[in-house]
């Protein structure tokens, strides 16, 4: 990944993630997003994007993962609809007790 950091945040009545990248002391440069759905205790993440200009950088992974990390904390478990979710949660096994069954 690039210098910089991302911080995803979750806007919850626009059910989406927002990711963000500070590089050196600048303000916060919008990256991309992940789009989710609720139901219940679940939660399906339906939509990853990264911006053309920002791809290629490893964003797409670091956003997932914080997204993972928050579905986590807040006790919930995730459908992922979203092929790009799939496909992580295929190599990243310590995820896979928070797929729904």
């Amino acid at each position: 990944m690039a210098d910089g950091t991302i911080s995803v945040t979750h806007v919850a009545p626009r059910e989406r993630y927002l990711a963000e990248l500070t590089e050196d002391g600048a303000d916060p440069v919008e990256v991309g997003y992940v789009d989710y759905t609720q139901g219940g205790d679940h939660r399906a993440l339906t939509h990853t994007v990264i911006y053309d200009r920002f791809g290629g950088r490893g964003f797409a992974g670091e956003v997932v993962r914080q997204v993972l990390d928050d579905v986590r904390d807040s006790g919930l478990q995730v459908v992922p609809v979203c092929s790009y979710v799939q496909s992580y949660l295929e190599k990243h096994p310590e995820y896979s007790d928070l797929v729904a069954s």
